[in-house]
């Protein structure tokens, strides 16, 4: 079973034309392209930046426990994500499978791993197979009370470059005539989760103001 079609469904026809939120249903890669690289600057050396760290962080106008719990749910993905979509459970506990709609006919799997207590988010995830999850997307919610004194919650997003990103351990499991691999967006890493990070702020943030729970029903059921 699939989700992929209830997500945002709570926000009505706002999620068609949400004011910041960029998702592959509205903005094709070819479409979105140029705007991940006007954000890729030619003033720094991006290597030097970006070579084997890429970290993003911002604020959000909304509780941090609401959006710990949110985030939590490996089914959020669907919603702030730039293109993964359609996750569902696999028979292994925990683990669930989507596609990653950047690439036709490339799967996703995804085991989040989540600390109530330390609000910390983790997607372990790989391309193609379930069995190694090489791929980690470190997130952490910090009450912005404590870091900057005010209401609302700090999102920080680091990846590593693992050296998975530079070669397919796992060829084999590729889809037939997929010439393009993850590791081969890594110099767009930063430009490309700063957009997600915006999705999540904007989703975010619309449903707190507008007194809609952060975690949609959804994916209470």
């Amino acid at each position: 079973m699939t989700t992929g079609t209830s997500a945002l469904s709570d926000l009505g026809p706002a999620a068609i034309s949400l004011p910041g939120v960029v998702r592959v249903e509205t903005h094709s890669r070819a479409a979105s392209m140029p705007m991940l690289v006007d954000r890729v600057r030619s003033v720094y050396p991006h290597h030097q930046i970006y070579g084997d760290f890429c970290t993003v962080q911002g604020y959000v106008e909304a509780p941090p426990r609401d959006l710990y719990d949110w985030l939590s749910d490996t089914r959020s993905l669907e919603e702030w994500t730039y293109s993964t979509r359609d996750f569902a459970a696999t028979d292994e506990p925990g683990l669930w499978v989507g596609h990653d709609r950047l690439n036709e006919d490339t799967e996703i799997y995804v085991r989040t791993i989540a600390n109530a207590d330390a609000m910390t988010v983790d997607y372990h995830c790989a391309w193609d197979q379930g069995k190694h999850l090489w791929m980690i997307y470190l997130m952490r919610v910090v009450d912005a009370h404590t870091v900057l004194d005010r209401p609302g919650s700090v999102v920080l997003w680091t990846n590593c470059r693992h050296p998975f990103y530079d070669d397919n351990p796992y060829p084999e499991t590729a889809p037939e005539g997929r010439t393009e691999w993850v590791g081969d967006l890594w110099d767009m890493f930063a430009a490309g989760h700063q957009v997600e990070l915006d999705n999540l702020t904007a989703i975010a943030e619309y449903r707190h103001r507008n007194g809609l729970p952060l975690t949609p029903e959804w994916m209470r059921s």
